[in-house]
């Protein structure tokens, strides 16, 4: 098997995605443009020593799918420890409802959302009550 071990997330704004993430989700950035050769930052999502992974932000390179189209990549899904909470910041910060909150019986509680530069993510609440 293989395991994901980088993502990547287009925008059409840097400055304002690196924002959006970085208020969210508490997410660090790196400038790695010397090393690619145009801009890339590098995501710094947590502490090498739990679950997870990193990843890069960069330029959009064409144009994102119109709304109501659906993804055109994979859909990253960020645990979080309060869903509601979660939910304020992203609304505070520019984002948008994608699906609202629902529950995976006896697991936890997920929902989608847009992001500042189109790009769907979700969160997802670990709670073996939910229902």
């Amino acid at each position: 098997m293989a395991r994901p071990v980088h993502f990547e997330i287009q925008a059409d704004d840097v400055e304002r995605a690196k924002n959006f993430y970085a208020e969210v989700f508490g997410w660090a950035f790196e400038d790695y443009s010397g090393t690619t050769g145009s801009p890339y930052f590098g995501v710094l999502t947590g502490n090498d020593n739990e679950p997870g992974i990193n990843g890069g932000l960069l330029q959009r390179p064409a144009a994102a799918p119109g709304r109501e189209q659906g993804t055109n990549a994979a859909v990253l899904t960020m645990q979080v420890a309060d869903y509601d909470a979660t939910l304020e910041a992203i609304l505070a910060h520019g984002g948008e409802v994608a699906m609202p909150k629902f529950a995976l019986k006896g697991m936890a509680w997920q929902g989608y959302f847009i992001d500042t530069e189109g790009n769907t993510f979700g969160i997802h609440q670990p709670d073996e009550n939910a229902a």
